[in-house]
């Protein structure tokens, strides 16, 4: 090995660490796999006494081969449910949740407590101060059910 392809080795790995840098800093999941093609590429020029150009066409294989892999990983990982469906979908999130109205419901509309914010709801008439439970919405408006005399302990 002579000294242009050592150089030539540890400019692959300052491209590695330079790339991988940048992923940190901008997201987007992409140049990660390229750093990695750049550190393969790094460490078969310090390994095999190969030329630049061989070393070209090489970062190139492994750039493709790792953007492969790394799509197929992300790809397994959201169909395996890495994360929460209704993370984006608040009012789907409520559905279930027993709340309590704040505002009469009368003529079927009127005002539910959901944690520390009030919501318009829409339902059977009920009285200020009763529970009801989230089992739909129609936009930014909550359906709700009363909860029968049992469960209003």
């Amino acid at each position: 090995m002579n000294l242009g392809e050592v150089d030539a080795a540890w400019l692959w790995l300052v491209a590695a660490a330079a790339l991988a840098a940048i992923e940190l800093v901008t997201p987007g999941f992409f140049l990660i796999w390229v750093a990695g093609a750049a550190l393969l590429t790094g460490i078969t020029a310090f390994l095999l006494p190969i030329g630049l150009p061989f070393q070209l066409v090489l970062f190139g294989l492994f750039s493709i081969l790792s953007v492969i892999v790394g799509r197929r990983h992300y790809e397994r990982a959201a169909r395996a449910g890495g994360g929460d469906p209704l993370l984006n979908d608040r009012t789907a999130q409520l559905i279930g949740q027993v709340v309590t109205v704040v505002v009469a419901i009368e003529n079927g509309e009127g005002r539910v407590r959901v944690g520390d914010s009030v919501w318009s709801a829409r339902g059977p008439d009920v009285a200020a101060g009763s529970r009801v439970r989230i089992h739909g919405a129609d936009g930014n408006c909550l359906k709700v059910t009363p909860l029968p005399a049992l469960d209003e302990g």
